[in-house]
């Protein structure tokens, strides 16, 4: 008459029969209040209304575990019993829940009206994590259900290995369950549970993914090569994740192919690839780690870098093997194969290191860089002059002496001019163009004198005029 909604009321009569035991009525009653919601694999445990019922039936009881043995309850018990009209949640020693009434009603709500993830976090509730996991696949819930209702409940308890067990007595291949642990590997990327990520890749097999993550453990947060050396036995983990995935690899391609639709892919030849970049590490760590140790390392880099990284980190390893070693040739061979090995640009990795030796004073081991660099067999006619110039493109304050060493190891004249003329030594630029032949020698004696002119050098600009 008054036009409110009466649903308050035939809730309260409902939870009224549940209290007294009346569980027909109790039905009756909430058919009339109760909806199913609209999306079943919405992330949460359905309307509140459900949740108190629910939440009534599973604490109206305290679950009595039993064993064969135990044929007569004791006295405390009984009476326990007696004050719970008798309707306990018995569950068997294996950790399952006896079908009895309150069971089977709590069941019959959360089918009717509750959400997967409601009918899953029951299951789970009361050990029941195989009819949580039957109950995802035969409603084909999205992996956000198998997140929040198994996975987060099963690591946090501690129950990851009997999780893992179930899900390979259901399905072996893990096929079915593809989509839900690479979700669970996302889950905990994102939230940097790198070990539990470690420990699932492996039980998948995903031999690629675990060694990208073996990866992780050895570059995170080492701050020098002395870390890394400690560090490597992840190296052989990532080597032996890899081994085994060609091994399998060669097995499937001789008979049927086998479907690894959720496990990550990769050519023969980029494995291989990946072995031997491993390889050049595991070189790379042992040789830093002994600079460091014997004090020989001189860079002060905030930045590791290690051959996992891009291209750019790549030459930074190359520059640091070099300037790292005692002298620059006890490096440069190991730093040599990683340039061949990514096809890196050498010059410039060389320019780099020079530019460093400039900053560091050491100009006579340029000159020890530059026949490293000719005797490597693979450099081009002017790559030693280029090195060169792009130091004196920033360095201008090299001694005289070294910088006049440097410029006459100089292949090419026309460099040595140009050398000459970007460290404004004209007179040296002039005697090196009058050399050369009759039309070139005077296109740059005239350059030398304009620079001249332009510098108020009368001197140099006299001579220049009196050649021309």
């Amino acid at each position: 008459k008054s036009g409110l909604d009466p649903g308050g009321a035939w809730h309260a009569w409902g939870m009224a029969c549940l209290k007294a035991g009346n569980l027909t009525s109790a039905r009756e009653k909430f058919n009339r209040c109760l909806k199913q919601p609209m999306d079943l694999n919405q992330l949460n445990h359905g309307s509140r209304l459900v949740q108190d019922v629910i939440q009534y039936l599973e604490s109206t009881v305290k679950p009595v575990l039993i064993t064969d043995d135990d044929y007569f309850a004791t006295l405390r018990e009984l009476e326990a019993t007696l004050r719970t009209r008798s309707l306990s949640l018995e569950v068997m020693c294996e950790g399952k829940i006896q079908h009895n009434s309150y069971y089977q009603e709590c069941l019959f709500y959360l089918h009717s009206y509750g959400t997967n993830l409601a009918i899953i976090s029951f299951y789970m509730r009361h050990d029941c994590m195989r009819e949580a996991l039957l109950h995802l696949l035969n409603k084909e819930s999205p992996s956000e259900v198998f997140i929040e209702g198994i996975f987060i409940p099963s690591y946090e308890s501690g129950k990851l290995h009997m999780l893992e067990n179930l899900l390979e007595t259901i399905d072996p291949g893990l096929e079915s369950w593809g989509v839900y642990l690479i979700a669970a590997c996302k889950y905990l990327q994102r939230k940097n549970y790198y070990h539990i990520l470690y420990e699932l890749q492996q039980f998948m097999k995903d031999h690629v993914r675990a060694a990208m993550t073996c990866i992780r453990f050895f570059t995170h947060g080492a701050k020098s090569y002395t870390e890394l050396g400690g560090k490597q036995m992840w190296l052989l983990k990532i080597k032996d994740h890899l081994k085994v995935y060609l091994q399998e690899v060669s097995r499937s391609s001789g008979r049927k192919k086998m479907a690894f639709t959720f496990r990550k892919k990769m050519s023969a030849t980029d494995v291989s690839r990946h072995i031997n970049t491993v390889d050049l590490q595991m070189e790379v760590t042992k040789f830093l780690h002994q600079c460091e140790t014997s004090g020989a390392s001189q860079m002060t880099d905030s930045s590791l870098p290690t051959l996992f990284g891009n291209n750019n980190m790549k030459m930074d390893v190359a520059c640091k093997v070099i300037l790292e070693g005692k002298n620059i040739e006890e490096g440069f061979g190991i730093a040599f194969r990683v340039l061949q090995d990514f096809q890196l640009e050498a010059t410039e990795v060389y320019s780099r290191v020079a530019k460093q030796l400039v900053k560091q004073q050491k100009y006579s081991e340029i000159q020890q860089l530059l026949k490293c660099v000719n005797e490597s067999g693979v450099a081009a006619k002017n790559d030693g002059d280029n090195i060169i110039l792009n130091c004196l493109n920033e360095f201008r304050n090299i001694p005289a002496e070294d910088l006049d060493n440097l410029i006459q190891d100089m292949d090419s004249d026309e460099n040595k001019i140009q050398a000459y003329l970007l460290c404004n030594k004209l007179r040296s630029a002039y005697l090196v163009s009058v050399r050369q032949e009759r039309a070139r020698a005077v296109q740059l004696v005239q350059r030398v004198r304009q620079l001249a002119d332009s510098s108020g050098d009368h001197v140099v600009t006299a001579i220049c005029a009196q050649w021309l």
